[in-house]
């Protein structure tokens, strides 16, 4: 049984006793027990381990997330694996001679920095850029407000557009339009909007977290197709993004290696294949368990 892990690591009552009877496979995109709250950090942890302990094996989307549920909870390697999100092909986008066109994929909520995203943006204004911050303003209603009005009060309100959630051949157009993701969160587990980027071409700036340098990956030569910066810090991403619009030759380096990159991104068929091969692994370990135990009696 294939269960996601944001639900199933906070319902051990329900699980565990069945872990016996059904082979429960958890897949883990974030840890629960990563960052929670000071007060529910405790139980948070426990709820958690005891599902991964009792599950039969867990899949992470990174190998950042392996090791953090190895420093959570001390899972042995044997049952914790790998399987990379994959990417869609698509067309490479055109770009810009002056490399303006901003665009950022996220939902507008705290861990996505939007906040440090548009102060990153404030110290920037002397330059020519704008900015679409594509992702849902309702999973956090207050939060995409407070984002719009601190937009307008930097006087970046002509600069910045927030048109909400968009998918399909809408999100495609946004990546064809755009020159730069931009990418200032304070956790992810990999980062798929990165590699949707690098499908389209598309060199990424971003924090340094989580699986993102994973997903970011190299090109041929080694290069990083995009820049990478601390969480949390404005001033770091504003420096690294005024990079970007001034230095034709840096846009141009990084171009390449972002087209390069795009040529060793995954389909989604290898991870699907990564995944069956953690399912068919589980039920050869059950099987032969059951085996052992009808030989014994």
């Amino acid at each position: 049984m294939l269960l996601d892990g944001l639900i199933a690591s906070s319902a051990p009552d329900a699980l565990v006793p069945q872990a016996r009877r059904l082979r429960q496979i958890v897949i883990v995109h974030m840890p629960l027990g990563h960052r929670p709250a000071d007060e529910e950090a405790g139980s948070t942890r426990a709820r958690e381990r005891e599902v991964l302990t009792a599950a039969a094996a867990v899949v992470t989307t990174s190998a950042w997330t392996r090791r953090r549920l190895g420093e959570l909870y001390a899972l042995p390697a044997d049952r914790v694996h790998v399987a990379e999100p994959g990417v869609d092909a698509a067309r490479p986008a055109p770009g810009s001679a002056a490399g303006d066109a901003l665009l950022c994929v996220a939902a507008l909520t705290p861990h996505k920095g939007h906040d440090v995203l548009l102060d990153a943006l404030a110290t920037a204004t002397d330059l020519s850029w704008r900015c679409t911050c594509v992702g849902s303003l309702v999973r956090d209603p207050a939060f995409a407000e407070r984002m719009r009005r601190r937009a307008l009060n930097s006087g970046l309100g002509e600069r910045v557009r927030f048109p909400g959630a968009v998918t399909g051949a809408e999100l495609a157009r946004a990546y064809a339009a755009a020159d730069l993701l931009v990418l200032a969160s304070h956790a992810e587990t990999y980062g798929m909007v990165v590699t949707e980027a690098l499908a389209h071409g598309l060199p990424v700036l971003a924090t340094e977290v989580g699986g993102v340098t994973e997903a970011l990956g190299h090109g041929e030569d080694g290069t990083r197709p995009g820049l990478l910066v601390a969480p949390g810090d404005p001033a770091a991403l504003g420096v690294a993004l005024r990079s970007w619009l001034e230095d034709s030759e840096l846009r141009d380096h990084l171009r390449r290696a972002a087209r390069e990159r795009r040529r060793t991104l995954r389909p989604w068929a290898t991870t699907a294949s990564a995944v069956a091969e953690v399912l068919a692994g589980a039920m050869m370990r059950a099987e032969g368990v059951a085996g052992f135990a009808g030989a014994a009696r």
